[in-house]
């Protein structure tokens, strides 16, 4: 905290001492921003969503756990001590396993940190693109975050950027859709017009297939050695056109 003070005592003089040279300062509100866009909600949703999938199987091992520990209490009187033993420590090493696994899961290194990390990180960077490339284009000198550790003892609402920074976003989000459209209708336009020129083809390259069978077939034809019954059939055929010449 006392550092938090000291730096903005620190940006407060320095902007005091070069007012004069138009120091153009601005923040934003991170908090804000997330709640205003679409692609932070479906991450909540998705974390929430495997956040209590989790829920669900350790409420379920809990209940074996409790079932395991009542069955133990109910029978004890008719067990020997090995047996009560070992069903003692039976439930011991589920109860371990069960604090494993919620640590895995829920703790300051587990699953759930993991996957937000990994899933907010992208939205993050877009935020600060966004921040940076407001910066340049309207030339500002500083951008604060009002979320962060660094207490804002005042703030006019002239100065708040984050409906910028979200419109920004937004703005790029949309070209990528309509990029992404773009490519895809493009893609499907392509898959069209081939689908067309092989359905034009087709009846070309059945015709060329036909008359490459029917060649086939007739040279098939002649070169096929004919039989003995065919040979004088042909031989009765030819002394006959040679006799009706003679006369």
């Amino acid at each position: 905290m006392k550092n938090g003070l000291i730096i903005i005592l620190f940006f407060l003089i320095t902007a005091a001492i070069f007012s004069q040279k138009g120091v153009k300062i601005g923040y934003i509100d991170t908090e804000y921003i997330l709640e205003n866009l679409s692609e932070y909600s479906e991450v909540s949703e998705r974390l929430e969503a495997q956040a209590q999938k989790w829920n669900s199987e350790i409420q379920k091992k809990k209940r074996e756990i409790l079932g395991m520990k009542e069955a133990l209490n109910a029978e004890r009187i008719l067990l020997t001590k090995e047996l009560i033993d070992e069903m003692e420590q039976e439930i011991f090493i589920e109860e371990n396993d069960l604090e494993e696994f919620q640590q895995k899961k829920f703790g300051p290194n587990g699953d759930l940190i993991i996957q937000k990390t990994q899933l907010v990180q992208p939205i993050q960077d877009q935020i600060f693109n966004a921040i940076r490339e407001i910066a340049k284009s309207k030339k500002y000198d500083f951008i604060f975050d009002k979320s962060s550790d660094l207490v804002m003892l005042y703030s006019d609402k002239r100065y708040n950027i984050s409906d910028q920074v979200i419109q920004t976003i937004s703005r790029s989000n949309n070209r990528k859709k309509l990029d992404s459209r773009k490519e895809k209708k493009e893609f499907d336009q392509q898959k069209n017009r081939e689908i067309q020129k092989n359905n034009d083809e087709s009846p070309k390259l059945n015709m060329r297939e036909k008359n490459k069978e029917n060649k086939i077939q007739e040279k098939g034809n002649s070169n096929r050695k004919l039989s003995v019954k065919e040979l004088l059939e042909q031989r009765k055929q030819k002394n006959s056109t040679n006799k009706k010449g003679k006369d």
